[in-house]
């Protein structure tokens, strides 16, 4: 068989079993028939219909998408969408990734040209494409191979080390663009576009931007942070105050799996720490934990490992098997003779980044640490702490002011530090 095949990255419908036109490799190809054919069924996916080849080539059978790219639609509209016209599409890719996602699939080259509309109609279904750079990745899984789109690529994917987080930093560009009509980051050479995605901040003060809601800011801030970890997922975007309506059904997050599995594993200092930083969360960031806390379906005001498991099995597809997500399971063993009521739920679902982006980050930390003193806060050696936090002894000498003098126990500033954890790198390691 020849090594190089030719194919066409626009679906073509049943009837056209159109010939593929540009060059490349059958191994990208079949992994893209594998990862339509494990990942079927969802609205806003191209349907996959047939895979078969001759000789010289692969033909891939899909559902005809007439209404052309998103890119054309943004373009026919004079470069920009109204707001209440962007959250439709965004309401529509944001399902779709949240489905890729908890299947464990990454899509990785989310852009306007990579969405079609079925028909030419203003309200017409948007349907995600071109899974040829997609890969399966574990819930703890790094990938590091650069590939995507350079205006949509992620800072995290430049540096070679990313997951699912990157195709929200790809929606947020997305969005600046429905938005504003222009690119956040934009370069003349590709090296210049990179240099900008890993440094420049987008500009959020030209026009329109002084006419777009502050919850629309906000929402597209959330997802161009530079730190991946403060990252918004694809189903905590969904439940964001700009989007969130009540018929939009938010679907079940992978997070709260990896969330859940380092609270259950954590030590009982971090674990208080953490149950008092949920008492002092605001009421916006509760819609989101209701949300995921009701698709695990407690029985009693409870959950245990079974609800973990039925939720997560209930969303199954090959796909899922194939990028082995159900294996975090294993790793949630604790849970199988714990119970968290919600409360306690929320204190294991927090993302601590995520909550540090939060403009009332300060009174929120300030608010837990009360009640942290009240109940959780215990006396503590500087090398106990260090111990916790897996910080060796050249750690001491930053860690002064994290033990209160006056009790021996930890401070504000030891709480926050403590809740966000440290990295200590040696100058030598760090990215220049």
């Amino acid at each position: 068989m020849h090594g190089e095949v030719a194919y066409s990255r626009l679906p073509k419908g049943p009837k056209t079993k159109k010939k593929m036109t540009s060059a490349i490799a059958i191994e990208d190809v079949r992994r893209e028939v594998k990862m339509l054919k494990a990942l079927s069924g969802h609205r806003n996916l191209v349907k996959f219909y047939d895979a078969f080849e001759d000789a010289n080539n692969v033909y891939i059978v899909m559902e005809l998408c007439e209404g052309g790219e998103l890119l054309d639609r943004i373009l026919d509209r004079g470069g920009r969408y109204p707001e209440d016209d962007a959250k439709v599409i965004l309401l529509q890719i944001l399902n779709v990734v949240a489905f890729c996602h908890l299947q464990g699939v990454v899509h990785r080259d989310l852009k306007p040209e990579n969405f079609l509309f079925v028909s030419k109609d203003e309200d017409a279904v948007l349907k995600v494409i071109d899974f040829g750079l997609s890969d399966f990745v574990r819930p703890d899984q790094r990938l590091n191979d650069i590939v995507g789109s350079a205006y949509y690529v992620a800072p995290e994917v430049l540096h070679r080390s990313y997951s699912v987080e990157g195709d929200l930093w790809s929606i947020g560009v997305i969005t600046y663009i429905l938005l504003c009509g222009s690119r956040p980051f934009w370069a003349r050479s590709e090296s210049g576009i990179f240099r900008s995605v890993l440094r420049a901040n987008p500009n959020f003060d030209d026009s329109p931007w002084p006419s777009i809601s502050p919850e629309a800011k906000d929402f597209v801030k959330r997802l161009l942070n530079k730190d991946h970890r403060k990252r918004m997922t694809a189903a905590q975007a969904l439940s964001h105050p700009w989007l969130r309506d009540e018929k939009n059904a938010i679907p079940l997050d992978i997070l709260i799996y990896k969330l859940v599995k380092s609270y259950v594993r954590a030590s009982p200092l971090k674990r208080a720490a953490l149950k008092a930083l949920s008492k002092a969360l605001p009421d916006e960031e509760l819609t989101y934990l209701r949300a995921q806390f009701s698709l695990l379906e407690p029985r009693d005001g409870f959950v245990s490992l079974e609800n973990f498991t039925v939720a997560l099995m209930k969303n199954a597809t090959d796909a899922m098997k194939e990028a082995r997500v159900p294996d975090i399971l294993n790793l949630m063993d604790p849970l199988s003779y714990k119970r968290l009521d919600f409360e306690e739920f929320c204190a294991a679902a927090i993302s601590v980044y995520q909550l540090e982006v939060h403009p009332d980050w300060d009174k929120i930390a300030t608010a837990a640490f009360d009640y942290f003193d009240e109940e959780g806060n215990r006396v503590i050696s500087l090398e106990e702490l260090a111990q916790e936090m897996n910080l060796g002894p050249s750690a001491y000498s930053l860690m002064g002011d994290w033990i209160r003098k006056s009790d021996g126990k930890l401070s504000l500033v030891g709480y926050t530090k403590y809740l966000h954890g440290v990295t200590i790198r040696s100058s030598n390691t760090r990215h220049r």
